[in-house]
């Protein structure tokens, strides 16, 4: 499993800042490093998805658990 680096909690959160935070967060790391999201917008899954296809960062997983969607990215570039 990939050890995450960061971890940032939008639940409660409703679009785009899940997103939005996450994106800044991104650009703080280093190529390689995962991010860890945990957000109760349902959208974030659709948002992060389209995100990472436009951006080329890779979207390891997303799922869902207890009404939580968590999702980790690591930055590729």
């Amino acid at each position: 499993m990939t050890t995450t680096d960061i971890e940032l909690d939008m639940i409660g959160q409703h679009c785009p800042m899940p997103l939005l935070k996450a994106k800044q967060a991104l650009a703080s790391m280093q190529q390689g490093q995962v991010l860890h999201v945990a957000a109760t917008d349902p959208g974030s899954v659709r948002d992060f998805a389209a995100y990472c296809q436009l951006s080329g960062h890779e979207l390891l997983s997303s799922e869902l658990v207890d009404g939580i969607y968590y999702h980790r990215i690591k930055k590729t570039s």
